[in-house]
């Protein structure tokens, strides 16, 4: 009996009985969700009675001590689970239930409490993370380091079969010399000849010997990044496999780091938050050295301060070499200080002259001399304003930002390419007052630069911008007013206590809002951590998840521009993104994903033999938490009769479901992508 031919439905256009594969519908489902925004909350709110929105829903235990009157328990808890958090695991919701989900956000705002030895436990399967800048650089340089120190093998080695082949020459001699009768030296033992290569090493007058092709760096070139992100997400390029000793591997194993800690911590909002944060101060993995100081700036500046006061945070990444080399600061010099240096050794060299008597030593090469000189960088003063502390909107001039980089002169690294200590060189700093936003700076020295921050931190621009971003972050896109007002004021009135900012806004009604529920679309990063939790998937090798997040449009450790990803939906709302969302999301719950297990069945509680409409309904129900909009529900329902659900020929009596594209179908749905 052959399946009568429905009539395309406005959602999913020209769409024949089941097409080649599942892609078309999911992509169909979430241009629906793109181009009608609030079809999902207002579905949601749908599946409530107007009766029920009347009257305020009874107080629940798990809800007490919290400003929630809008949701259910198990939305509350949801929404907590999906906000501060990277979703709900299998059997989270009750946990949360049952010990009261006041209680669960303190644990998760203080996350010293809370036990994560598990996680410790798959990280040590990372060793570059535990490692110092210099050791990285150390046992991960780049490609031509790799050929300097085999080049200087090479001359060892050729050195050392000269030696050799000296010896045996001289040995043969001697013993010609003294037995005349004996054969000539050409019947004397051979002696190991010299490759090529080696003599072009001696030789300094020889052709250099030609270089292999080395494979493109990813982080910098374009065409890499492609190679890396755009093939099958199950092969893992040779510069970041596990053996690799290529700098890719650092930064490699920094995205497989993140993705695990999303995944497995117990301290959800510590991930989050330094996400969060990591993005406000966002460095590109690709400019240069900042490979290898990403590691640092990660384990020793942002997850330290995530929960700490704004001004530590901030003073830590404007001393971190990854920030100085990404904005350009460690270049930063005052104009005048090559003048000022070349005067003082003019002095030294008088004074040990004694003043007189010695003829003047001959000026440098000018043209080397201009060539060597620094001036003053605006990089970094422009961001720090701008982007990290008082906003676009936040009152300053051009002017201000050239003042404030005046006062972080000097502001360098020492050894950039061998350990990259934070230093300053008070030779380069500009010793001259400066006014910034009409303040008098003038503290002297590297308290120049510190001064500025104090200025910065204490701001009122500031308090509101990084009020505004948290409530974006956690609330949604265009957070209300009168929250973000209440949080600058906690901001301010605490000295930029971040954790304080935080409980003003969870304890708000606000937050709790039904207008918030749902409000977030997930960027790919949440997505993809998001839909491994939902299915307690266990995961081995986190690289093709790495390598998915990038697939998607959000390759981590690779936005290039400092005001790093965009937190708002329009940035993740394409065609090609939507379609690889929904191509990751069959690939997972189909375990056709390396290194990933997933047991669909088990976690739907039915067999494969289960009715179709019996598994979607459960399907919803655990992924969905039974929320899903009428449209979602009739479009998931009109798969229901696809060859690729029903895995049998269509005159076969009994047909086997396939509960993994059941369930990868429910993960594209519009409901899941939003949080």
């Amino acid at each position: 009996m052959r399946p009568q031919k429905r009539p395309a439905s406005p959602f999913f256009p020209l769409m024949p009985a089941i097409s080649a594969t599942p892609r078309s519908f999911l992509a169909a489902v979430l241009s629906v969700a793109c181009v009608f925004p609030l079809t999902v909350e207002m579905h949601a709110g749908a599946a409530i009675p107007s009766a029920a929105k009347d009257k305020k829903p009874k107080a629940d235990p798990a809800l007490k001590g919290l400003p929630i009157t809008e949701l259910s328990a198990d939305e509350a808890i949801l929404h907590a689970l999906n906000r501060l958090a990277y979703g709900p695991r299998p059997g989270d919701v009750e946990r949360v239930r049952q010990m009261g989900l006041a209680k669960w956000i303190e644990q998760q705002l203080n996350p010293n409490s809370v036990d994560d030895r598990a996680l410790d436990a798959r990280l040590s399967d990372y060793p570059t993370l535990r490692m110092s800048t210099a050791k990285l650089i150390d046992e991960y340089p780049q490609p031509k380091q790799v050929e300097k120190q085999a080049e200087k093998q090479v001359q060892a080695q050729a050195r050392q079969e000269q030696r050799r082949s000296d010896a045996a020459a001289a040995v043969v001699e001697k013993d010609s010399q003294n037995a005349p009768g004996q054969p000539a030296i050409s019947e004397a033992p051979a002696v190991t000849p010299v490759s090529a290569p080696q003599l072009a090493a001696d030789n300094s007058n020889a052709p250099a010997p030609m270089k292999q092709p080395t494979q493109g760096n990813a982080a910098t070139n374009g065409a890499g990044r492609r190679d890396i992100l755009g093939g099958d997400p199950n092969n893992v390029p040779r510069a970041i496999a596990d053996e690799s000793k290529r700098p890719q591997r650092v930064v490699a194993e920094l995205g497989m780091a993140k993705v695990t800690r999303a995944i497995y911590s117990e301290r959800q909002l510590q991930q989050v938050m330094d996400d969060f944060w990591f993005n406000h101060f966002n460095v590109f993995a690709g400019k240069g050295e900042d490979r290898y100081y990403l590691t640092s700036y990660e384990r020793d500046v942002i997850q330290p301060h995530a929960f700490g006061k704004f001004k530590d945070l901030v003073s830590a990444t404007a001393k971190s070499p990854a920030m100085l080399f990404y904005l350009d600061n460690f270049l930063s010099a005052d104009p005048r200080a090559a003048q000022r240096q070349a005067m003082q050794r003019a002095m030294r060299q008088q004074r040990r002259r004694g003043g007189f008597g010695w003829p003047p030593r001959p000026a440098a090469n000018r043209q080397q001399a201009k060539k060597n000189e620094r001036g003053l960088n605006e990089n970094y003063g422009r961001e720090l304003m701008e982007l990290h502390t008082l906003g676009v909107d936040g009152g300053y001039t051009q002017k201000d930002v050239t003042e404030v980089a005046r006062c972080f002169t000097g502001w360098t690294i020492d050894k950039p390419r061998q350990y990259a200590d934070f230093k300053f060189d008070d030779r380069l700093h500009d010793p001259d007052p400066k006014i910034v936003l009409g303040k008098k700076i003038h503290a002297g020295g590297m308290k120049d630069g510190e001064q500025v921050i104090d200025l910065l931190v204490h701001h009122p621009s500031t308090a509101k911008f990084i009020s505004t971003k948290l409530a974006r972050r956690f609330v949604s896109d265009n957070p209300p007013p009168a929250l973000v007002s209440r949080m600058a004021h906690t901001f301010q009135s605490s000295d930029g206590d971040i954790k304080a900012v935080l409980h003003t806004m969870i304890w708000s009604p606000e937050f709790w809002s039904r207008e918030s529920y749902r409000a977030k679309i997930k960027t790919p990063f949440e997505l993809v951590v998001s839909a491994v939790r939902t299915l307690g998937t266990d995961v081995d090798t986190p690289m093709p998840l790495v390598q998915w997040v990038g697939r998607i449009g959000e390759p981590l450790y690779q936005c290039q521009p400092p005001t790093g990803y965009s937190d708002k939906a329009d940035a993740w709302v394409n065609t090609g993104a939507l379609l690889n969302r929904l191509n990751y999301s069959l690939a997972l719950a189909g375990n056709k994903m390396r290194g990933a297990r997933t047991d669909v069945p088990s976690l739907l509680g039915v067999d494969s033999s289960a009715d179709p409409k019996s598994a979607l309904d459960r399907a919803v129900q655990v992924f969905l938490g039974g929320q899903a909009g009428p449209t979602t529900v009739e479009t998931l329902e009109k798969q229901l009769d696809n060859p690729q659900i029903l895995q049998a020929k269509l005159d076969d009596a009994r047909k086997q479901v396939d509960l993994g594209v059941v369930a990868g179908l429910v993960l594209g749905a519009p409901e899941f992508q939003r949080r």
